[in-house]
Formats: structure tokens, C-alpha cells, sequence
């Protein structure tokens, strides 16, 4: 006699499946076998059709959304979360970043993505595109660990000022092969969790060849490419200035047929009109992040490039220029902030730009899309991967709710997610994160970033009179 498969059944519950037809079920079940979604419907209809020996999860009334996608964050850069705050773009890189990840360890981006990772998964997110750091396999061997859906990426630069020692010793030969080798080792595995991308830092310190040969080694590995595009003025400046064309970063990978579909352009501040129909037409996908724009980078044209058709999600970035790695306060922010940018661009304020479901489309779907990975996960549907997130609604953030999908935008705090499962297992469950000892990551993150701060010569200067 077969055996039948043990299953969990989340029941008695809103779901928000965010799929093609946006249903919501407000008296909904979710049944999981192994990593998949199985079925999906009204409560008693599931409840019906599923008899037998099942780990059964009655809600009472707790809100399901897909595992959140934040497509833009740097995890080995979380050790320096406050290292950085209120300096300039040139100066946070030049004088705190590379120093700060030049000088990492192994085991510091191991323990720098784990404390990331828990900040991630407290607030909703089960999927995540690292943006380019240091110690790749110490950051698959933390997302393993963790439990995470993750693309990672290595933090590629072969040219311009400033760059440490350590890294501008590298050849763009060695660069290339360090990406295919670490593409051999680690793409796909953690049960299919870990995806291996490729990375190009910024344009100012990428030689044309580097950008050229990433182009083809990530169609031939059938992979993406993330890069930041267009964060400032004097971006564009530089490429206008050194590359001979009429605007930017954009116009220039035009020119050079880099924008691809399998493109991640983070930031994409600074774009002109021409430039958002080229990302638009070559199906390059845009991660925003409103809160590190709004402190070093400026307005992203995000309304424009979302009506020329280009899809655009949201990401935290890393914790020295955001540090908050909260996809729910991005979430409000992007909202908020693209109103106010209306008012500024028009004079004339416009309440409906970035309306709550479309908001919430760019922290699931369209996130899902902008990793390549929205066949299996952004949305709630059978057949999909079970990242799911559990949100207890009845708190003072929350109550009274009016209006459930404006409420999961402009009222939910992080303090209302209570279980997060990423391929079908629990990963935090009564707000217990389950896989790592969090206590252990904390005592063991601070003293790994006095220890690295030191090697780096980084001291933060006084802002009071601290006696």
C-alpha cells in the first residue's frame, strides 16, 4: 500500500496570491508537498479535498504573501551598517567601503551574511539578489545554512582610481575566471536555492573588454548580469567624457549592445527619456531603492520607466547606505516617495502614482521577474516553490483594516510577520528564526567588525560631545 505524503496545509487564512489575475482568497488554504505548492482555494473546499495524515495550520485569520524578492542588497557589506552615514557617494566608497570589504575575511562575509540574512528574514524577504560583494562561497555557505533563495554575485571592478591594491592587482582575465569558476561550484545547488549571477560594479571601473566578455560569458552560462547603472550625475559625466557618447551609462551599453533581458540595472537614477525606451525595449530589469536614493543618489524616474513598460522592483541595498534591510519599509517608502516625486516633476500632485497593489507587485511578481526566477516564486500559485510569508494582522500597526492590500503597504510593520517558509520549510516560525542561533550571529558580528574596522584604518568621527 503507498504511503500518502506528509503535507502542511496553512488554512484559514488571506491570501494574497499576486497572480495573473490578482485573486485574493479571504477564507483561503495553501497545500505544500516537499518544496511545491500543491493546491490553492477556499478553505473548506481544501480542508475537503485533503484528508488524511497532514500537519495542519489553522491561521485565524493571518494574512499569506509570496516570499518578498528584494533584488538589490549587499550582504557582506552588513558588518558596516552605520560606517558610512551622511558622507557623499565618492567618499562612502574611496574612504569606507573598499577599505572596509578589501579587508574582509572569509569568515566575516560568513557572518556578515548570516546577521543579513536574519534581518531578511524577519522582514518577509525569502529571495534576495546580492549586488556584488566579497567571499562568494562564504555567502552560499551562509544562504545554505540560513535557508534563503538567494543570486549571488561577485564584485567585479578592473579599472579606475582608487581601487585597493588587493583588487586592482586583479587582470580582467582572472576576474572572468574567478566568475566561471565560482558559477561551476555553487550554481544550483542548496536544493536549486543558490543561483550564480555575474557582477559589474559600475561603469567607472569597468573597461569596455570587462563589460564586452561579461556580456557573452553570461549568454553562454544562460545566467544574469547585475550591475549599478546611473546612481549619480557624476556618473555620466565621466562616461559622456571617457566613452564619447551624447548622455550616460545607458546610451553607452546601448551602443555596445550590453542591455539584455538578463540585465539588472540597480539605481538607474540618472536616465533620460531615449535612454528608459532603451532599457524598455531590451527587457533590462530595474531594481529601486528608495531609501538609499533618497539619501545619496536622487529620484528615479520609477513612474515614467513603469508606464515605457520596464519592470521595475524594489530593493534595500546594503546596510552602510540604507541601514534598514526591510523590504516592508521600502515598500511604503516607494509609494510615498514616487507621490512626492510626481508633485516635484509636475506641480501637480497625483496620490494614485504607485498605487498599493502595484507596490506590492514589485516586492513579489515583478521581483521574481527581475531574478529570473519568476516561473517558480513571486506568486502563490500550484505548481510554484513554497516561499511564503505569514503576517499577523491584529496588532495596533495594523487595526482597524479597511482596506487589506493598502494596509500590507502602508500600515504593516515588520513586527507583524510572524513565519516565513522558503521551498516548502519553515525558516522562521513564531518569530523564532529556526536554522541559526541568533544570538550566536549577533555576539559573533560585533566583534568581527571592530576586528575589521581595525584592519581597515576606518574611524568614525564623533558627532556629539561623547564623554
Amino acid at each position: 500500500m503507498e504511503l500518502t505524503k506528509s503535507r502542511i496545509i496553512l488554512y484559514n487564512a488571506m491570501i494574497v496570491t499576486m497572480d495573473a489575475q490578482s485573486r485574493v482568497y479571504e477564507n483561503g488554504a495553501v497545500v505544500i508537498e516537499s518544496d511545491v505548492i500543491i493546491a490553492i482555494g477556499q478553505s473548506d473546499v481544501i480542508l475537503g479535498q485533503f484528508s488524511g495524515s497532514h500537519h495542519l495550520h489553522d491561521l485565524r485569520g493571518h494574512v499569506l504573501l509570496p516570499g518578498l524578492v528584494n533584488t538589490h542588497v549587499h550582504t557582506s557589506q552588513q558588518l558596516g551598517r552605520g560606517i558610512a552615514d551622511d558622507v557623499d557617494l565618492m567618499t562612502w566608497l574611496h574612504r569606507r567601503i573598499w577599505p572596509y570589504e578589501s579587508n574582509m575575511t572569509e569568515n566575516d562575509s560568513f557572518v556578515s551574511t548570516l546577521l543579513c540574512g536574519i534581518e531578511l528574514i524577519r522582514t518577509g524577504v525569502t529571495c534576495f539578489a546580492e549586488a556584488g560583494g566579497q567571499h562568494v562561497s562564504s555567502m552560499a555557505r551562509a544562504v545554505e545554512l540560513l535557508g534563503l533563495r538567494a543570486c549571488l554575485t561577485q564584485s567585479i571592478m578592473d579599472s579606475g582610481e582608487g581601487l585597493p591594491a588587493s583588487w586592482s592587482a586583479q587582470t580582467t582575465d582572472q576576474l572572468i575566471q574567478s566568475q566561471k569558476e565560482l558559477y561551476e561550484k555553487h550554481h544550483d545547488t542548496a536544493e536549486g536555492r543558490i543561483k550564480i549571477w555575474l557582477g559589474i560594479r559600475q561603469i567607472m571601473n569597468s573597461t569596455d573588454r570587462l563589460l564586452i566578455e561579461t556580456r557573452n560569458l553570461a549568454k553562454e552560462l544562460k545566467t544574469g548580469i547585475h550591475m549599478h547603472i546611473a546612481e549619480i550625475q557624476f556618473e555620466n559625466q565621466v562616461v559622456v567624457e571617457t566613452r564619447k557618447v551624447n548622455h550616460g551609462t545607458v546610451t553607452f551599453l546601448e551602443k555596445i549592445d550590453f542591455l539584455q533581458s538578463n540585465l539588472l540595472a540597480a539605481h538607474s537614477v540618472w536616465v533620460n527619456d531615449d535612454e528608459i525606451d532603451y532599457l524598455s525595449r531590451a527587457g533590462v530589469k530595474v531594481s529601486h531603492c528608495p531609501a538609499s536614493a533618497m539619501r545619496m543618489l536622487g529620484f528615479a524616474p520609477v513612474t515614467k520607466m513603469i508606464q515605457a513598460g520596464v519592470c521595475v522592483s524594489l530593493g534595500t541595498d546594503g546596510a552602510p547606505s540604507n541601514n534598514r534591510m526591510s523590504m516592508v519599509d521600502e515598500m511604503y517608502l516607494a509609494s510615498l516617495i514616487n507621490k512626492g516625486c510626481q508633485a516635484f516633476a509636475t506641480g501637480t500632485t497625483d496620490p494614485t502614482a504607485l498605487p498599493a497593489e502595484l507596490v506590492l507587485r514589485m516586492a513579489t511578481i515583478d521581483g521574481a521577474k527581475t531574478v529570473l526566477w519568476d516561473n517558480e516564486i513571486g506568486s502563490l500559485e500550484v505548481g510554484k516553490k513554497a516561499d511564503i510569508v505569514i503576517i499577523n494582522p491584529c496588532s495596533w500597526t495594523m487595526i482597524p483594516i479597511h482596506d487589506s492590500i493598502s494596509s500590507l503597504v502602508y500600515s504593516m510593520r515588520t513586527e507583524n510577520i510572524v513565519s516565513v517558509l522558503c521551498n516548502g520549510k519553515w525558516i522562521m516560525k513564531d518569530k523564532k528564526i529556526l536554522n541559526v542561533d541568533e544570538g550566536d550571529v549577533i555576539s559573533q558580528a560585533k566583534q568581527a567588525s571592530k576586528e575589521l574596522l581595525e584592519r581597515a584604518g576606518i574611524s568614525i568621527p564623533k558627532r556629539m560631545n561623547v564623554i
